[in-house]
């Protein structure tokens, strides 16, 4: 039976993974639902891909198990819709009809694996595993970035500036001279820098300007 996104995962919310499902064999997606289910995986199953995006996703780790050939939108077609959408759930695709062609494609679109029916359960198991991994390693990245990006947004423009200049191995002195202040002024914002960034040591703080795209602007 075909069901929205919309379910008890999201409502309740869980955090165990979730496998999306979209084919529009019945029997198929009776077939994967129980596979997936007998290894303890939540699993949402879908007859067409617009189906999916009737709802909101859940915020859990998750990845899609995508037939190739659909009645209507494509496979392939559905995901450059969800690139251009930037919905970045890691795709697994399967088709009847091996094609090196379609197969290239998908793996330049960033799909996981791109699966021959009839394949074996362990070979979808083995690509859906790494699928979660790399979806639930992305949402972390995601997640700490933004925060990141929530610490930066505190800091005033100036010492914006002085972090910028810190964070490409300028001392005090060289920061003061650049930016016409006194030494001591920028060891005010250097302080005031560390503890709303909540950086422990100058190199905690490098590593968290590197990870928001900060540098020093160079003539």
């Amino acid at each position: 039976m075909t069901k929205g996104p919309k379910s008890s995962h999201e409502t309740a919310g869980a955090r165990e993974p979730i496998v999306f499902v979209i084919d529009d064999d019945a029997s198929v997606r009776r077939a994967l639902t129980n596979l997936f289910q007998s290894i303890g995986l939540a699993v949402e199953v879908f007859g067409s891909a617009p189906e999916l995006l009737h709802g909101t996703l859940p915020d859990v780790a998750s990845c899609l198990v995508l037939d190739i050939r659909l009645p209507g939108l494509s496979g392939l077609d559905f995901q450059s819709e969800l690139a251009r959408a930037n919905i970045n759930i890691p795709i697994i695709f399967m088709t009847g009809h091996g094609d090196i062609p379609m197969s290239v494609r998908a793996m330049k679109g960033g799909a996981v694996d791109f699966l021959t029916k009839p394949f074996r359960d362990q070979d979808m198991l083995d690509a859906v595993t790494l699928a979660i991994e790399r979806d639930r390693k992305r949402r972390e990245a995601d997640r700490i970035a933004a925060h990141l990006q929530v610490l930066l947004d505190s800091l005033t423009p100036r010492e914006r500036e002085v972090l910028a200049l810190v964070s490409s191995g300028l001392m005090n002195k060289q920061v003061a001279a650049e930016l016409g202040l006194a030494e001591i002024t920028v060891k005010l914002h250097r302080g005031h820098i560390m503890r709303k960034m909540g950086a422990k040591s100058l190199a905690d703080l490098v590593r968290m300007a590197e990870a928001l795209g900060i540098h020093r602007n160079t003539p």
